[in-house]
């Protein structure tokens, strides 16, 4: 069987800040620290493995069975796509415009034009929080919410009853195109909601993201290129704008992502596998609900059990983060920190230590490695020479 490469992202999974962290206000964050810390969740695979010594201080005297270390982020942001695109090998220097005060009036009376419709909001919130203080007007007037947050991102929140799924995409993908040049941000999310009233909203799983296509070549359009499969679970085909993603799996939750996940394991001949898990940050990280993000983890921890055990010989399983989202900070945004780098697999049976690698990049040049993709012209270093293969 040919090598293949697995990775998961437990979006928002970061392992202490980053020296650099106080220029980004998040002096002290610490998502696994503070969650281990609060909560004493109990993650016995994902302490043999050695995510607990990716800490500053390690919480396990238990010692590992795979590789494993942390990676600094060395692109200008914290957010979901400059983290995905470095981890890829793709660096962002110029960070993605953010708007702490809400949209320029004349981005929203465009915006508006453009869509043949008023909108509500333009304002920095929690999307929870938002559709509990603006949801019944958007019901009664059909006006969309447009917030954002301290992320590079232009949100549309609408019922599902009021503007159907296609409709709000299709108003998403307006923004998108507004959206460059002089305001070049980094995501628009469609975020669908249902519910009867304030108090019983919900948002569902037809969130959408419309992302600026990458700038360069990443490690999943260098894969696709060398006629590699490679599968996108969650928002990974929404990160990429689809450049590189061959098959495209949207899924419902943390849990429906692992089944799919686990599942294509078994049975896809499918050279890449890319997943991202991003109930722990929209979820849990962005709503300050410690409690609920260690649930999540002790769950993910299980689902991780089933899927090593359906590993074939040449598989090699990365787990990793895009960037912080301490639910136990005082805000409710990304925070910037280290990510871990787990490197697991048939294959590897004694436990390494990768240390402090400097760029996220350094999980796409090791898949380039092992994948024999070439790492020419890529910024990271490959850890594959240190795993004793």
């Amino acid at each position: 069987m040919s090598r293949r490469a697995i990775v998961i992202v437990c979006d928002s999974l970061g392992v202490g800040e980053l020296p650099d962290a106080a220029e980004f206000g998040d002096e002290g964050s610490n998502t696994l620290g503070h969650i281990l810390d609060t909560q004493r969740p109990s993650l016995p695979t994902l302490a043999r493995l050695g995510l607990l010594h990716t800490l500053p201080q390690p919480a396990s005297s238990e010692a590992p069975v795979s590789a494993f270390g942390r990676m600094a982020e060395i692109s200008a942001g914290k957010d979901t796509t400059t983290g995905h695109w470095e981890m890829m090998g793709l660096i962002v220097e110029d960070p993605f415009r953010t708007y702490p005060n809400g949209f320029p009036d004349d981005v929203i009376a465009e915006y508006e034009r453009r869509i043949g419709r008023k909108t509500l909001g333009n304002k920095p919130a929690s999307g929870t929080v938002i559709l509990d203080e603006l949801g019944e007007e958007h019901m009664a007037t059909g006006s969309p919410i447009v917030y954002t947050s301290a992320d590079s991102v232009f949100q549309v929140a609408a019922h599902e009853e009021v503007i159907p799924i296609e409709e709000l995409w299709r108003i998403c993908a307006i923004a998108r195109e507004l959206m460059r040049g002089e305001h070049n941000i980094g995501r628009i999310i469609a975020r669908p909601f249902i519910g009867p009233g304030k108090g019983h909203f919900k948002r569902t799983a037809n969130r959408k993201d419309f992302t600026v296509t990458p700038t360069g070549e990443t490690v999943v359009e260098r894969a696709t290129k060398a006629g590699k499969q490679v599968i996108g679970l969650g928002k990974i085909a929404d990160i990429f704008d689809r450049v590189g993603i061959t098959t495209e799996l949207r899924t419902e939750s943390n849990s429906d992502g692992m089944r799919k996940t686990i599942d294509l394991v078994r049975e896809s001949q499918a050279d890449f596998i890319f997943t991202n898990l991003v109930d722990f940050d929209s979820k849990y990280g962005h709503r300050n609900d410690a409690p609920g993000y260690a649930k999540a983890l002790e769950t993910f921890d299980g689902e991780l059990a089933t899927l090593l055990a359906t590993m074939r010989k040449d598989d090699l399983l990365f787990i990793t983060a895009d960037h912080g989202c301490d639910p136990t900070d005082v805000s409710t945004d990304h925070t910037r920190e280290y990510v871990p780098l787990l490197i697991a697999g048939p294959r590897i049976t004694t436990g390494t230590t990768l240390g402090t690698r400097r760029t996220f990049a350094d999980l796409g040049a090791t898949i380039c490695d092992y994948l024999s993709l070439g790492q020419q012209g890529l910024p990271g270093t490959s850890a594959l020479g240190e795993l004793h293969l």
